[in-house]
């Protein structure tokens, strides 16, 4: 069974950004993943001004001649600067090797800044995925919930937006996006309950779902079990551990000439 991991990051462990990414392939090698999208530098900054997220994305840049079949880069942009991201986004993904785009905690996605990132994006045939959450305490100032996630993939019905972590609350999470066909759910980054994706293939559809690990934050194990421990059928965990995800990267990965 193929796996694509939609999300990772350069492990805390130090060194370069080339030893990083070896220290992260080298497990995932034991795990069996055999691609891993890589979002982000180190360390990762919450609400980077336009030389910071172009620092932590020339780290990405820098690794991904070395392993042109396994790393796909996406790029980190703050809606908080629009004319700069904008350029990033062409900096990257235009004019570079980038497949897709990420958004963090800066800014709340559903103001109207970032639709002028994911149109680009769009016209550029890259992924957009917007990380959410929802904590028990308080999100970060910036940091955007499941229903932001709403409101901006209810804005551009026909664009594939991904919803990091669904929402870390998965329950409210998929509830919130079941009735957008156009949003996508990220097993990323909680612990592995029972009945998580589950409940994402039940409600969303198999097609709709997406694994990830956030590693370096997470260990792989911990993650591919989400998957591999479900009661699914084996054709929906090929959708979620690969399949999907190539479908949606099909057009800019062949738009690239990437081999996949």
């Amino acid at each position: 069974m193929r796996i694509w991991d939609l999300h990772t990051h350069f492990p805390a462990i130090g060194g370069s950004a080339e030893q990083r990414a070896e220290r992260l392939l080298r497990v995932a090698d034991r795990m069996g993943i055999e691609r891993l999208c890589l979002f982000m530098g180190f360390p990762m900054t919450q609400d980077p001004k336009p030389e910071r997220f172009r620092f932590e994305n020339d780290q990405v840049l820098s690794v991904l001649p070395k392993w042109p079949d396994r790393l796909l880069g996406f790029v980190y942009l703050n809606p908080k600067h629009p004319d700069e991201s904008l350029a990033e986004l062409d900096r990257c993904v235009k004019d570079g090797p980038m497949v897709g785009v990420k958004l963090w905690v800066a800014q709340h996605c559903n103001v109207p800044a970032v639709d002028r990132l994911v149109e680009r994006a769009h016209e550029l045939q890259a992924l957009v995925f917007q990380h959410t959450w929802l904590k028990v305490m308080a999100n970060y100032p910036g940091e955007s919930t499941p229903m932001d996630f709403a409101e901006l993939a209810g804005r551009h019905p026909s664009i594939p937006l991904v919803c990091g972590h669904t929402g870390g609350d998965w329950e409210q999470g998929v509830r919130v996006i079941a009735s957008l066909p156009n949003a996508y759910s990220d097993l990323a980054g909680s612990d592995p309950v029972a009945g998580y994706t589950e409940m994402a293939v039940r409600e969303l559809g198999a097609e709709r779902v997406l694994y990830g690990s956030d590693a370096g934050g997470r260990s792989f194990a911990s993650q591919l079990a989400k998957v591999h421990g479900a009661d699914i059928p084996d054709e929906a965990k090929k959708l979620i551990f690969s399949g999907n995800l190539i479908r949606l990267l099909t057009p800019i990965l062949r738009q690239k000439g990437i081999q996949f």
